[in-house]
């Protein structure tokens, strides 16, 4: 193993962290998009995405990567909406199911 194996793998870590359940919500209902829609584009079912948005339950992969990738596009696009609850995350280490 090269020496910047573990650093990719902390780099991940530290990329790996998606905003609160709220701007989560914000995030969607700023884009004018359904949480079927979005449990369409993720490939998981309404109510994982109705979970994901109440905190309840948090994605695992591999849908919490692409949830993720849609939420960075949306927060790009809505930045007011993504510095609601500024500096609250949901860290990697909070796993769920959906």
């Amino acid at each position: 193993m090269s020496d910047a194996d573990p650093m990719q793998r902390v780099n991940a870590l530290l990329n790996d962290v998606l905003p609160t359940p709220r701007v989560r919500q914000q995030l969607r209902l700023a884009a004018g998009l359904t949480q079927q829609e979005v449990a369409d584009a993720v490939g998981v079912k309404r109510l994982a995405v109705a979970r994901w948005e109440l905190g309840q339950t948090h994605p695992r992969r591999p849908h919490r990567a692409i949830y993720m990738h849609l939420l960075k596009g949306l927060a790009e696009r809505f930045p007011e909406v993504a510095g609601l609850d500024a500096g609250s995350t949901t860290p990697a280490s909070e796993r769920g199911s959906g």
